[in-house]
C-alpha cells in the first residue's frame, strides 16, 4: 500500500481583536491536504519544446503555443523557439496560433520532457479563428489580468483585475461582496445593504457609496443612475450569473470615463454552445429567513446563442424593520451573421423593496447592534435596462464595434431622516424619489499596424450620452407602510427639479511596442460635459414651538458647460513571459450636478458653491507567474486632488446640532502599496495531482491619505475620510475531486468618516470607524448534474459596522451582519 504522510499540528486561537493571525480554520484549510492523500496520487509534469515557423508574411504579434483545454501557454520567441513546461503526462493537444495566421494543433503522447517539436502556420484568408486560451490566467486560481489588447479594449501598461467566478469557493448567492472582492487590491467595503441588493466599494481611498467612484458597466455598457454626474449603482447583477468582474484602476479615464477611481465591468455568461437547451436551477435558505432562486436556460441554435434568468430573493434581515424581497431578469441573444459580423441584444430588469431599519448611535450599537429604532423607513428601486451591440471585423487589422444602451429606472425613499438620537413622534415623512432616463452609444475602431518588425495597436473611441435625472422631495404620509405617495404632489415642500445631462467625448490611445519587451501606450481624451436644472427648493423659518413662519421659494433654471483635454501614457517592460514592470500616469475629472445641492437633510449640507474636482492617478507596479505555480502583483500608487470634495463636521450655530458639511475641503494626496499574490501549494511542494488542488492567497494595502494646502488648519493634514490605513485579507481553497473548500479572513484598520477626524458625536453621523476582522467559511459538493454549496459568514460572529450614514439606510451607524448560514442545491440538466 501506499504510504501516507502523518501530519500533526495545534492551533490556539489568540485574541478576536488582534490582526496577526490567520484563522485556524484557514490553517486547516492549507494543512488539510499536505498528507491525508497517498504520495502515488502527485503525477509527473514534463516539458514540451520546440519551433514555430511562419511562411508568408510575417503575423500580427508573437506566436502562442498553447496546451488546449488548460491554462498553460507560452510565446515563441525572435527566432521562433519555445518552452512549455508543467505538462502533465498523458495524450494531450497542443495549438499553435497567431493573428493573420491558421490555427494548428498537434496531438502528442507525452510520456517524458520532449523536445523538436514543430508548428508551420499558412497564412488565412480572412477567417476568424477562436482558441480558448487566457495567457494570463494560472490554472486553479481565482484571480487573473486583462490581456493588453482585449473586448475593443486597451490595457497596456496599467493595472487590471479580473475575478474568476467558476475558481472561487463563495457564498454568491447572496452576493458576497467581502468573500467575492476579496483578492482586489486596496477596496473599502460597506456592508450595510441586504444581501447585495446594492454594492458598495472604494478603492484606494475613495469613498464606496454605491460605487459612485467607478464607471460601473455591465457587458461594457454604463448601468449607474447617470453615468456622468449622479453615478450612484442602485443596480448590481448577481454573481451566480457572472462569468467574471473586471476593474481597471484611475488609468481608465482615457477610454470609460474621467473618475478617479477607474472601471468596474461585470461579465454575463454568453450561453453554452455545446447543446441547443442547457438549464440550471439554484436554490437557497439561510439565516434570518432568507430564501433565494435562481434559473437560467441557455444554449445555441443555428447562429444564434442566448443566455436568460430570472432571480427572486426575499428575507427578513438580520436586524428587525429589515426586511426585503427582490426580482431580477436578464436575457441576451448573441447572432452570428458571419465570420465577420455580429450582433447582440440584451435587456434586464430588476426591482427590489425593502424595509431600512435606520442607524444607531455608538452606545446603541454597544449595548446591542440588532436594535431598531425606525420602523417606518422604506426604499423602493426599479431598473430596466436595453442593449444592442454590433462587432465587424473589416480584417484581421481592422475591427469595429458600437454599443447602443438605453436606462429606465427610479428609486424612492420614505422615511424619518430625523438624527437617530431624537425619537421618531410619527410626523409626516421624507420621501425623496429620482427617476432615471439616459440613451448612449460608444463606438471603438481597433488597428494593428506594422512598422519594422514590431506590431502597434490603434484605438480610436466616441461617446454620446444624454441623461434626464427628475429629483423631487416632499412629505409622505405619516403611516408605516411602503406608500410611495406625496402628500401635495403638485407643491412640494422641499424640492422638485428636472437635470438634464449632456456627455460628448472621443479619445485615442495607441500601443507603440519599441521592442518585443518594451511598449509605450500615450493616449488623449476630448471631454464636454454639459449640465443644466431647472426647478424650485424651499427654505422653512420656525419659531421655538416649531411652527412654520416663513416659506421662501427659490426658483432656478442653471446652466454649467465645460469641454477639457485629459492626457495619459503607460509603459510597459517584459522582462520575460513570467515578468512585466509597468507605469501610468493619467488626469483625471469628476463633475459635479446638480443634483448634488437639492436634497434637504438634517444631517446634511451642501456647499452651494461646490465644484468639479481635477487631479490624476499614478501607478508603478511589477507583476508575474510561474506556470501552475503562483502569481503576484505589486503596485504603488498616487492619487493627487486639486479641490477634493469631502464631508467635514460642522455645528449648527443656532441649534447647536452637528452635521456634515459637503464641500471642496481642500487639495489631498492618496498614497499607498498594493501587494497580491497567490500560490499553488501542492505544485510548489513538486506533488502535483489530477484529484487535489490547494491554493493560497494573500492581499495587502497600506494607504496614507491626506488633505493639504489648505489654510484651515482644522483639515490641513488631516486623514481623509473612509481610507483605512492597513487592509489585509487571506484565504485558502482546497480542492479534492469533487470536493472543494474556502476559508478566508479579512480585517480592516480603524478609519474616519469626515475630514475633520471626529472620534464620536452625539448623532453619530460622524466618528472613528473602529477596525474589525472576519471569516468566512464556504463548501462545495459536486455530483454529476447536482451541486450541493453551503457557507458561514461571519463564521465568528464579530460584532462590527462598516458606515456611518448621513441619510438612508440610517441616519447614524448601520450594523454589518453577525454570523449567518446558508446553502445551495443546484440542478443542471
Amino acid at each position: 500500500m501506499p504510504q501516507e504522510i502523518p501530519l500533526h499540528f495545534c492551533i490556539t486561537l489568540p485574541k478576536r481583536k488582534s490582526i496577526l493571525w490567520v484563522p485556524a480554520l484557514v490553517l486547516t484549510v492549507f494543512f488539510a491536504g499536505l498528507g491525508a492523500f497517498p504520495s502515488e496520487s502527485f503525477a509527473q509534469s514534463f516539458s514540451v519544446s520546440g519551433n514555430v515557423l511562419i511562411q508568408g508574411q510575417p503575423c500580427m504579434g508573437t506566436p502562442t503555443i498553447a496546451l488546449k483545454g488548460s491554462s498553460l501557454s507560452t510565446d515563441a520567441d525572435q527566432d521562433g523557439n519555445f518552452r512549455l513546461s508543467g505538462v502533465p503526462a498523458g495524450v494531450h493537444t497542443f495549438v499553435a496560433f497567431c493573428l493573420g495566421k491558421k490555427m494548428v494543433e498537434q496531438v502528442v503522447d507525452i510520456k517524458q520532457d520532449l523536445t523538436g517539436i514543430s508548428f508551420i502556420l499558412e497564412e488565412i484568408e480572412n477567417v476568424l479563428e477562436d482558441v480558448q486560451v487566457d495567457g494570463r490566467r494560472v490554472d486553479g486560481f481565482a484571480a487573473s489580468r486583462l490581456e493588453s489588447v482585449e473586448n475593443f479594449g486597451v490595457y497596456d501598461g496599467r493595472k487590471s483585475e479580473v475575478i474568476l467566478l467558476k475558481e472561487m469557493v463563495a457564498n454568491t448567492a447572496t452576493n458576497n461582496a467581502r468573500q467575492v472582492y476579496s483578492r482586489i487590491t486596496g477596496l473599502n467595503i460597506w456592508e450595510s445593504d441586504q444581501t447585495g441588493l446594492q454594492l458598495g466599494i472604494g478603492g484606494r481611498g475613495l469613498s464606496p457609496n454605491r460605487t459612485s467612484n467607478f464607471n460601473v458597466r455591465q457587458n461594457g455598457y454604463d448601468i449607474s443612475a447617470d453615468a456622468l454626474g449622479y453615478p450612484e449603482s442602485y443596480y448590481t447583477p448577481p454573481v451566480e450569473a457572472l462569468e467574471r468582474i473586471e476593474i481597471v484602476r484611475g488609468a481608465a479615464s482615457l477610454q470609460y470615463g474621467t473618475q478617479f477611481g477607474g472601471m468596474l465591468n461585470f461579465r454575463f455568461r454568453r450561453g453554452t454552445e455545446e447543446a441547443k437547451l442547457r438549464v440550471t436551477s439554484r436554490q437557497s435558505a439561510g439565516s434570518w429567513g432568507f430564501f433565494g432562486s435562481f434559473n437560467s436556460v441557455e444554449g445555441k441554435v443555428g447562429n444564434m446563442r442566448y443566455y436568460t434568468y430570472y432571480q427572486y430573493k426575499k428575507g427578513d434581515g438580520y436586524r428587525p424593520n429589515s426586511g426585503f424581497s427582490s426580482h431580477n431578469f436578464y436575457t441576451s441573444l448573441d447572432y452570428t451573421f458571419s465570420e465577420k459580423s455580429s450582433a447582440s441584444l440584451e435587456l434586464t430588469k430588476m426591482s427590489y423593496l425593502t424595509q431600512q431599519a435606520g442607524g444607531l448611535t455608538d452606545r446603541q450599537f454597544e449595548e446591542n447592534p440588532r436594535r431598531s429604532f425606525r420602523d417606518r423607513n422604506w426604499f423602493n428601486v426599479d431598473w430596466n435596462l436595453a442593449a444592442l451591440t454590433f462587432t465587424h471585423k473589416f480584417s484581421d487589422q481592422l475591427q469595429l464595434n458600437t454599443r447602443n444602451f438605453a436606462l429606465l429606472a427610479s428609486r424612492q425613499s420614505v422615511g424619518n431622516l430625523e438624527r437617530i438620537n431624537v425619537a421618531d413622534f410619527g410626523e409626516e415623512r421624507t420621501l425623496i424619489s429620482g427617476e432615471f432616463r439616459n440613451v448612449g452609444n460608444e463606438t471603438r475602431l481597433l488597428r494593428w499596424y506594422r512598422t519594422g518588425k514590431e506590431v502597434h495597436t490603434f484605438l480610436v473611441g466616441t461617446r454620446l450620452y444624454h441623461g434626464t435625472t427628475t429629483a423631487q422631495q416632499g412629505w409622505g404620509s405619516r403611516g408605516s407602510d411602503a406608500d410611495f405617495r406625496y402628500l401635495n404632489p403638485t407643491d412640494l415642500e422641499d424640492s422638485d427639479y428636472v437635470f438634464p445631462n449632456r456627455n460628448y467625448a472621443i479619445f485615442a490611445e495607441n500601443i507603440f511596442n519599441l521592442s518585443p519587451k518594451i511598449s509605450v501606450t500615450p493616449g488623449v481624451r476630448v471631454e464636454n460635459i454639459q449640465t443644466f436644472a431647472d426647478g424650485y427648493y424651499k427654505q422653512f423659518v420656525y419659531d421655538a414651538a416649531g411652527n412654520v413662519i416663513v416659506e421662501n421659494r427659490f426658483d432656478e433654471a442653471l446652466d454649467r458647460r465645460r469641454s477639457f483635454l485629459l492626457f495619459g501614457l503607460g509603459t510597459s517592460y517584459r522582462k520575460s513571459e513570467g515578468l512585466e514592470l509597468y507605469a501610468n500616469l493619467s488626469q483625471n475629472y469628476r463633475a459635479i450636478n446638480f443634483t448634488d445641492l437639492r436634497i434637504n437633510n438634517p444631517n446634511l449640507r451642501v456647499d452651494p458653491d461646490i465644484a468639479d474636482e481635477e487631479g490624476y492617478t499614478a501607478d508603478i507596479g511589477i507583476k508575474g507567474k510561474k506556470e501552475s505555480l503562483f502569481t503576484y502583483e505589486v503596485t504603488l500608487f498616487y492619487l493627487r486632488y486639486f479641490g477634493k470634495i469631502g464631508q467635514v463636521l460642522r455645528t449648527d450655530p443656532v441649534l447647536f446640532n452637528d452635521y456634515r458639511y459637503r464641500t471642496n475641503i481642500a487639495d489631498a494626496r492618496n498614497m499607498g502599496i498594493e501587494a497580491f499574490g497567490e500560490v499553488s501549494l501542492l505544485n510548489l511542494l513538486q506533488r502535483e495531482s489530477k484529484d487535489v488542488k490547494w491554493t493560497m492567497f494573500g492581499n495587502l494595502s497600506l494607504i496614507d491619505a491626506r488633505y493639504i494646502r489648505t489654510d484651515d488648519t482644522s483639515i490641513r493634514n488631516k486623514k481623509v475620510e473612509m481610507v483605512p490605513p492597513v487592509t489585509v485579507k487571506l484565504g485558502s481553497t482546497f480542492r479534492y475531486r469533487a470536493f472543494s473548500l474556502a476559508a478566508q479572513y479579512s480585517y480592516v484598520d480603524a478609519h474616519f468618516s469626515d475630514a475633520s477626524n471626529a472620534v464620536r458625536t452625539a448623532t453619530a453621523v460622524e466618528g472613528i470607524i473602529p477596525s474589525y476582522s472576519v471569516t468566512d467559511l464556504s463548501a462545495v459538493y459536486r455530483w454529476k448534474s447536482f451541486a450541493l454549496e453551503a457557507s458561514v459568514n461571519n463564521l465568528f460572529n464579530e460584532q462590527y459596522f462598516t458606515r456611518r450614514a448621513d441619510a438612508y439606510p440610517g441616519p447614524g451607524i448601520i450594523p454589518a451582519d453577525g454570523r449567518g448560514f446558508y446553502a445551495t442545491l443546484e440542478m443542471s440538466f
